[in-house]
Formats: C-alpha cells, sequence, structure tokens
C-alpha cells in the first residue's frame, strides 16, 4: 500500500523541486507519471526538464508520442499511464484517486504555496484521501529545507 506525499513549495517553484523528486523516485527505481491539468503547461515544462539546471538527466516524454510507454517518467494531462507508472506526480491542481494511492507505490502532490487557491485545493485533496483510508505526509520547506509536519496513518 502506497502513501500520498504532499510538498507544500514556498522557496524553490515547480521547475527546482520537481527534478529533485523525480530524481529521488527514478533512484527508487519507480516509473513516473507527472500529470497535470493543462497541455500547454506540460509542454513548457517538458522544455524545461530537458534544458536541466544541472548535471543530472531525466529520461523523460510528453504523452501522445509513439513511444509513451517505454517512457521512465511521462508527462500527461491523463489518468492513464501507458508508461506503467508506479509513481505519480500531481502538479497544478491535478486529480488524484484514493484508489490510486493504495495501488502505487507513491503519490507526491505538489502545490504552490503562494496560492491560495492551490493551498485549499491541496486541503480538500487531504480531506479526501485520507477520509478513504490512505496514508498520507505533509511536508513543507518553510525553514529552508524539506520537513514533515503532518501524518495520517489512513
Amino acid at each position: 500500500m502506497g502513501a500520498a506525499y504532499f510538498y507544500h513549495l514556498t522557496r524553490k517553484p515547480l521547475q527546482e523541486t520537481l527534478p529533485v523528486l523525480l530524481d529521488k523516485a527514478r533512484g527508487a527505481g519507480w516509473r513516473i507519471a507527472v500529470r497535470g491539468r493543462d497541455p500547454e503547461r506540460l509542454a513548457w515544462l517538458d522544455d524545461t526538464l530537458w534544458l536541466g539546471g544541472d548535471a543530472s538527466f531525466l529520461p523523460h516524454g510528453l504523452a501522445g508520442g509513439p513511444h509513451d510507454a517505454l517512457q521512465p517518467i511521462l508527462l500527461t494531462t491523463s489518468a492513464e499511464a501507458p508508461n506503467k507508472a508506479t509513481c505519480v506526480m500531481s502538479i497544478d491542481g491535478a486529480q488524484v484517486a484514493p484508489e490510486e494511492v493504495t495501488t502505487l507505490d507513491r503519490v507526491c502532490i505538489l502545490f504552490d504555496g503562494t496560492d491560495a487557491e492551490a493551498v485549499q485545493h491541496a486541503r480538500g485533496q487531504w480531506k479526501a484521501l485520507t477520509a478513504a483510508g490512505c496514508q498520507a505526509q505533509y511536508w513543507s520547506e518553510e525553514s529552508g529545507r524539506w520537513e514533515k509536519k503532518a501524518e495520517s496513518g489512513g
């Protein structure tokens, strides 16, 4: 049974935080689906990940290509992951179902702490997932480093 990890971004933006989490997930041997809601935002993220800010290389693809099933990291707006993802990273308020949390190795929900609407949406996701019995952890970078601030045993 997996767990949902909520990442409250307050110091570093998505384009800096996501590659770190993707690298850790790849290190765990997971195939990843980065789920967003806006195809244009995912195209921007695709370009941003290819540019990379450091020496790490994150092999990935944007859903809709001929090799989706082969991608270790697939950026998508769909709940279906042709790459057989074992980890979903939800961005920009993309929905995650309780069934996914219980069947995947990990679900990561990243949300912008400077956006009141994003914070409210994440709170709603926390309530829905924990009410459904999912394990969840809330992580904040408010102090300058990531700290676990809350945990629900499901």
